[in-house]
């Protein structure tokens, strides 16, 4: 009995081990790498789950800077100035609009504001770095990051689907992929999955909104009045600027960063795979209806209003 049971350990842990690897490969498209992850921790489950939790922080960290080689830095800073007014008003609405929402459901306080400031700014990263702000306890922060992360795992998969059906250009999609979807993994992979100019500007402007975790968190630690808070600043964000400076006045690095941007993409897949594999039964059991019912409302909203004012603008 003892040896059957090690031979399946074995056996989950070599198939898990094969799927990274193939995940490294270009025909594994992003969408797949995250389906693939459902399916394995559905079916037998995830062997390394600690291991992968910080895998993820820093692979999907690390694939970002890496982007940035394949950015100009006055590109860059163009659609950073036309995007950053929509940024502004999408972040103030969503909370606000969330936080009524919540009022009216009756979901806890402070799970509604983490849900509402994931939904706004960037998805886990703004509920890491407001759990502490509000004191929220663990069960309210793996609610809220839950629902996050399943709206997130749909946008990959609706998103460029939308997109090609309502004939949006590259600049449109990106725009809005960055806005309406939560997470930084998310945005990157469906942009990444509708074209190059796209994934530039979706990569761009979702940077952009994830600096306004340091203001939000500033605020809101005021409200709460709990000093000595950390606030979880994403200094990665810096480095991705660095990374575009770099490609755009270092000629030798230009050379290398086509390379650097192709490894950086397949770093991003994988990290859709760890994430999707991250996702456990009892994660889905513990999101409560009126949570979820917030989460899916906001995020309808902001996905609404956002595709409407970009096509029309």
């Amino acid at each position: 009995m003892e040896y059957i049971k090690s031979n399946l350990v074995i056996l989950r842990k070599s198939i898990f081990i094969v799927t990274i690897l193939l995940c490294l490969f270009p025909f594994v498209q992003p969408p797949i790498a995250l389906l693939a992850g459902f399916i394995l921790s559905f079916s037998i489950g995830h062997p390394y789950p600690k291991a992968s939790k910080k895998a993820i922080k820093y692979l999907l960290q690390i694939s970002v800077v890496g982007l940035g080689f394949g950015m100009n830095i006055y590109e860059a800073a163009a659609v950073g100035k036309e995007g950053i007014v929509f940024t502004a008003v999408s972040i103030i609405s969503t909370i606000s609009i969330g936080l009524i929402l919540g009022k009216i459901l009756s979901t806890p306080r402070k799970t509604s504001l983490l849900i509402s400031s994931g939904t706004a700014i960037c998805g886990g990263s703004a509920i890491a770095a407001m759990s502490p702000v509000i004191d929220a306890d663990e069960d309210e922060t793996s609610v809220s990051l839950g629902i996050i992360f399943i709206l997130n795992s749909l946008a990959l998969f609706i998103f460029p689907l939308l997109g090609e059906l309502l004939h949006m250009t590259q600049e449109q999609f990106g725009l809005w992929s960055a806005i309406a979807i939560h997470d930084t993994s998310s945005v990157v992979g469906a942009a990444q999955k509708y074209g190059d100019r796209a994934l530039k500007i979706a990569t761009t402007v979702k940077l952009e909104r994830a600096l306004w975790i340091i203001p939000i968190s500033v605020i809101t630690a005021a409200f709460y009045k709990k000093n000595g808070n950390k606030i979880a600043i994403p200094y990665f964000i810096f480095l991705y600027v660095i990374a575009m400076f770099m490609n755009t006045f270092i000629p030798q690095i230009e050379t290398l960063s086509p390379s650097i941007v192709t490894v950086s993409k397949r770093g991003l897949t994988l990290t859709l795979f760890l994430i999707g594999a991250g996702l456990s039964k009892e994660a889905l059991k513990s999101i409560g209806i009126k949570p979820l019912i917030q989460g899916v409302l906001l995020w309808t909203f902001i996905s609404v209003l956002s595709l409407v004012v970009i096509l029309y603008m």
